[in-house]
């Protein structure tokens, strides 16, 4: 009897595209004739050294607790079809890999009885030629998504322990009456549901005040970046800096399309694809009035001669540093005056802000402040400011921020806004520290409809936007030096790459 749409469950019926066979010839078949796996064993990671010292000092916060971080799963885009997977920033962070590392993984630290932990990587490995997951299976089968990595390749390649994650839930409910629980709330449904179900087996309370403490000690444990780390924002940087010359490059063909903004923003992504795992965020082309929508990324609009374009982009390489660096660049290859006069002061609130954030005892607010200090004379200086520019910064005032409504600076790595569920203490109004990278990024916007600011300006945004990092010595240092930035320069790069 043929199986009906009523018989067959609703789940299964994506599968009815397929036409695979399923006699047991084929089976056997399919698993016969394969020349053997190089069996050799990868070198360990740069990366594992500094990712051990990560988790012992993250040990050291929780003594005698099992720690739980999952990489989290594949996330459907379309039915059966998925987005690309990208593992979640903590597990990246404290195992020392990037994109390369497998859906569904676990990093486990299990206490010690000297209260110190040890790290196990539970993982589905690659399945053997024998197993009809091999060719039948489309989320793990070596015919549909390549060969995954075996338990000994990435305990070679990461230091650490592995184990196949049908384990984990026995390890998880080790000794569970006597030890705390933590896992990264949000990373993984399927963790977090394993892990409520032991937890509530042995009565275990307070446990999203757990977590949440716990996800806080992970995002504050990227405060302060080793020199691999350092060293990969460097390499993000530099391949953003070839991104942003293709997107020069490229300015002729976006002029003569109709979606010009997204010629800019393509260039751009397989730049970051060829050169690093892909964009650290989207991509933000905004030309004309559109610079004034501070998170424009329809970049549906036109490049016209003789708006300004701003751009703000920043490559992911592979080990999932990004850069985040905006120009804002004048579309003919010259700035007008007045755009010339708004770039400037722009530049000028940048400068004051870096110059604000050398020697010690700097806090990190410390950085908008001196931004916001130019900011409000320049607007006084263009007779935009209905009053000084001493009044509008007064705490009870802060009439300039009309016309720059974000703050001026954020951490940087991992993720583009790093470190994010920090205690403002950690971040906000904590003193800079060697190691720390961040954004500044100033910026003037001027809608196009905003009456308050006389007609010259109007429809007129810009925001310059360079990546720091704060030295040993006690100094901020760009790490984007070398992408242009004063008008002379902007436009002298613009010229040699479009001659």
């Amino acid at each position: 009897m043929s199986v009906t749409d009523e018989q067959q469950p609703l789940a299964e019926r994506g599968s009815n595209r397929s036409q695979r066979p399923t006699s047991a010839a084929f089976r056997e078949f399919m698993s016969t004739n394969w020349a053997p796996r190089d069996t050799r064993l990868p070198a360990e990671n740069e990366s594992a050294s500094y990712a051990k010292a990560r988790r012992e000092a993250l040990s050291q916060r929780f003594r005698g607790d099992r720690l739980v971080i999952p990489a989290g799963g594949l996330v459907v885009r379309s039915n059966d079809t998925d987005y690309p997977f990208r593992p979640h920033s903590a597990f990246s962070h404290m195992c020392g890999t990037g994109a390369e590392m497998e859906p569904d993984s676990v990093l486990v630290l299990h206490p010690r009885e000297d209260g110190s932990h040890e790290a196990v990587l539970y993982f589905h490995p690659c399945a053997t030629r024998e197993t009809e997951e091999f060719f039948a299976d489309s989320r793990y089968g070596e015919f549909w998504v390549g060969a995954r990595p075996t338990l000994a390749e990435v305990q070679a390649a990461t230091g650490i322990r592995t184990a196949h994650i049908d384990e984990l839930g026995d390890a998880l409910s080790k000794d569970a009456g006597q030890i705390t629980l933590r896992v990264v709330p949000d990373a993984s449904a399927e963790v977090s549901a394993l892990v409520n179900q032991v937890r509530s087996q042995v009565g275990q309370r307070d446990c999203e005040e757990l977590d949440n403490a716990f996800a806080e000690a992970l995002s504050e444990a990227r405060l302060c970046k080793d020199a691999w780390e350092i060293d990969q924002l460097r390499q993000a940087v530099d391949a953003t800096a070839a991104g942003f010359d293709e997107m020069i490059r490229a300015l002729p063909r976006a002029k003569a399309h109709h979606r010009g903004e997204r010629v800019l923003e393509g260039v751009f992504g397989a730049k970051a694809r060829e050169e690093g795992n892909d964009v650290g965020y989207e991509t933000i082309a905004a030309a004309g009035n559109h610079a004034n929508t501070l998170h424009w990324t329809d970049n549906t609009g036109t490049i016209r001669e003789g708006d300004l374009v701003l751009i703000d982009a920043g490559v992911e390489v592979d080990s999932l540093y990004t850069a985040d660096i905006t120009r804002t660049l004048p579309i003919s290859g010259k700035f007008t005056a007045v755009q010339r006069r708004v770039y400037e002061a722009v530049l000028r609130a940048c400068e004051a802000s870096l110059q604000a954030a050398q020697g010690k005892g700097v806090k990190f607010r410390d950085l908008h402040d001196a931004a916001m200090v130019v900011i409000a004379h320049e607007l006084e200086a263009m007779g935009i400011l209905p009053i000084s520019a001493e009044e509008s910064l007064q705490p009870d005032s802060q009439l300039h921020r009309r016309w720059m409504v974000h703050g001026t600076s954020h951490h940087l790595g991992i993720d583009v806004h790093d470190c994010a569920q920090a205690r403002r203490e950690m971040y906000l109004d904590a003193e800079l520290k060697p190691g720390m990278c961040f954004t500044i990024e100033p910026g003037l916007y001027f809608h196009s409809d905003d009456l308050a600011v006389p007609e010259e300006y109007r429809g007129i945004g810009v925001r310059i936007e360079d990546d720091v990092i704060f030295t040993d010595e006690y100094k901020a240092v760009r790490l984007s030096e070398d992408i242009p930035r004063t008008v002379d320069a902007v436009e002298a790069w613009m010229a040699r790459l479009r001659a």
